[in-house]
């Protein structure tokens, strides 16, 4: 059932547009952080770039300064007094600043106060820098020059600050100061020439970015072509023909990715409902359960392990199995045997499901698990059965065995799909008693309606007769008549006791005081109504070769004779009256007594069954109400769960 073409991770479409994908979007968000990066890389070139430019500025403005200081030396001390005002202060804030400047560049650590307008800076208010090995050479020069330059002006200027030799330092920058501002105008062409080479490498980058997402996009596109577009259109092709009727046409397979591995799933699937076509074909001519199964045991073994095919039914309360009906080749089993409700049916699950076993590791007898266990078997897999007369109940199973493999979750899907046909061939062998039932519940309904009872009365009464039935089946006095078909028609019909009731007037069936003789009379006949009706329905059937009411029949006609003979319509006694007949007699008084009504209380379960003991032998049969007291247990189940009180 799996697929034949297995998928290595590598090799779904899902993965490689993924993958793809992915690449694409770190590419994004890398050619993004990077523009990023070298934005704010170029914005504090740009204030190293004006820092170097006010460097050159500054020694110019040095010698400029310098030359017309020089001519126009202070010849008295007023003039001298002024120059200190004005030339002294003046070259003091400029080698300040000049200082400062080179110092924060050699230490590549750049306050926020010289970034000026320009200011950039990081979450610390300091922006730092990183330079090229040529920049940091020149750097290094210029820092030096500027060291002697400085050393020198101050041995110019001399030690007494507030009498500075202004003429030695004028003197001394008019000849230091060309080099000072080539030295400058060096350093600004070292950090211009960096911050071109930073562009150039930002423009290869988005250069190679965009390559590589073309590449991408273009690995993409051709993706989507060869390994999803030119396999689906194939694939198509393929559908179209098989939708045409040419289940043998397969599709074509190309590759090894998701679309070989649904046209791989594809072609399985119209093998398997060729075959299944063949199935269904050679079963729906079967008109007989035991020709169906052995059908069902030849064609499914190629989908699914096989060895014993039966059919159970479930209990009426829906706490056991009864074996209807097996095919196996190898060993027997008792048709009839009565197995307890595994846990996963209790639920009225509608899903397929599969039991492991072995002969060291058995569940207890009262399973099917263990009778096919002791067969030599290992493993079974349930699948219940709607019909369509109860599409949401599931009352029968197909119940597969294995003597060699454990049934896997694609037999279980497969079985699961098919369900709705072998459900329409089982119903095809069983039509007639689907009908039935449909038939029962629509007339006890309407039987019902004209003369109410409490709560769940028919359901409640038909339970009881169904566990009281299966009772008395233990016994081998009544083995060979209640067989699991006897103790459904017992369990179906069981509502249907009073359908004669429709017949009798609303005058009389509705009176609330008591019938005279004549009324008394006419109510008498319902139980010859009831038979009577169910008789045209039998002779229905029996023009298409089938029997179907006669329990019913025997139900209607009798369920109101005593075992004294007491009774009516007939005065029938004790065997003479048909065992279902006596069988329902109890359960409908149990049941009465038990409930409550609209003229009485509930009479307490004890206090009922003792009036029924006492009653034994007069309305009652004595084994039936031994059956029923061994049976209290599941009796009182039911009646726990739907009781009216």
């Amino acid at each position: 059932m799996k697929s034949q073409l297995k998928l290595k991770w590598y090799q779904s479409i899902q993965v490689q547009i993924g993958l793809a994908l992915a690449l694409i979007f770190v590419l994004l968000v890398g050619t993004f952080s990077y523009t990023l990066l070298a934005l704010r890389a170029r914005q504090h070139d740009y204030i190293i770039l004006n820092l170097t430019g006010q460097l050159r500025v500054l020694s110019q403005t040095m010698l400029d300064q310098a030359k017309q200081y020089s001519a126009e030396a202070p010849d008295s001390y007023g003039q001298y007094n002024r120059d200190l005002q004005i030339y002294w202060m003046g070259l003091q804030q400029q080698t300040a600043q000049y200082n400062q400047i080179i110092d924060s560049l050699v230490v590549r650590q750049l306050d926020a106060g010289l970034a000026g307008k320009h200011q950039v800076t990081s979450h610390n208010g300091k922006i730092y820098c990183t330079f090229d090995a040529f920049s940091r050479n020149q750097l290094a020069r210029s820092g030096a020059d500027w060291q002697r330059f400085e050393t020198g002006l101050k041995q110019k200027i001399g030690t007494d600050l507030n009498k500075p030799r202004l003429t030695w330092a004028a003197d001394y920058i008019l000849a230091r100061g060309n080099y000072l501002t080539a030295s400058s105008e060096k350093l600004s062409s070292a950090f211009q020439s960096m911050m071109e080479d930073k562009l150039s490498q930002i423009r290869l980058f988005l250069q190679i970015a965009a390559v590589l997402g073309s590449l991408l996009l273009l690995s993409i596109l051709l993706l989507l072509k060869r390994g999803i577009l030119q396999p689906i259109k194939a694939t198509l092709k393929g559908f179209k023909q098989v939708a045409q009727g040419d289940f043998a046409h397969p599709v074509p397979i190309s590759g090894n990715n998701e679309i070989a591995q649904m046209g791989s799933a594809f072609n399985q699937l119209t093998n398997r409902l060729n075959a299944m076509f063949r199935l269904t074909n050679r079963i729906n001519q079967g008109t007989q359960l035991d020709e169906v199964l052995a059908f069902v045991h030849a064609e499914f073994q190629q989908f699914v392990p096989l060895d014993w095919v039966g059919i159970l039914y479930a209990t009426p309360d829906k706490q056991r199995l009864t074996l209807e009906r097996y095919f196996y080749l190898k060993h027997q089993v008792v048709t009839g045997s009565t197995f307890s409700m595994p846990a996963q049916l209790k639920d009225n699950s509608h899903q397929p499901f599969n039991v492991n076993f072995n002969s060291q590791n058995l569940p207890t007898s009262q399973y099917l698990e263990h009778t096919l266990g002791h067969m030599g078997l290992q493993s079974a897999l349930y699948l219940p059965l709607q019909v369509e007369s109860k599409p949401n109940t599931a009352n029968a199973y197909m119940v597969f065995a294995s003597a060699n493999s454990a049934y896997q979750p694609e037999h279980i899907e497969f079985l699961g799909n098919i369900a709705a046909v072998i459900s329409h061939v089982f119903e095809k062998t069983v039509v007639m008693e689907n009908l039935v039932i449909a038939a029962i519940k629509g007339l006890a309904k309407l039987a019902e309606s004209r003369d109410p009872e409490t709560g769940d009365h028919l359901t409640r009464m038909a339970l009881y007769s169904a566990i009281i039935a299966e009772q008395l089946g233990q016994h081998s006095k009544y083995s060979a008549l209640i067989t699991p078909a006897y103790v459904r028609d017992v369990f179906n019909f069981a509502p249907m006791h009073d359908i004669g009731k429709v017949g009798i007037a609303d005058s009389i069936l509705l009176k609330p005081s008591k019938l005279d003789a004549a009324e008394r009379t006419e109510m008498e006949r319902h139980p010859t109504i009831g038979a009577d009706v169910l008789k045209l329905a039998e002779a229905q059937v029996q023009a298409h070769g089938h029997s179907m009411f006669k329990v019913g029949i025997e139900i209607a006609a009798a369920h109101h004779e005593k075992f004294d003979g007491s009774g009516y319509p007939t005065g029938l006694q004790g065997q003479k009256i048909p065992l279902s007949a006596r069988i329902v007699a109890a359960a409908d008084v149990f049941d009465a007594l038990t409930s409550k009504r609209p003229y009485k209380e509930a009479w307490p379960v004890d206090e009922a069954l003792n009036f029924m003991r006492k009653n034994a032998g007069q309305h009652f049969d004595p084994e039936v109400i031994s059956a029923l007291e061994s049976a209290m247990p599941r009796v009182l189940e039911v009646y726990n769960r739907l009781k009216h009180v």
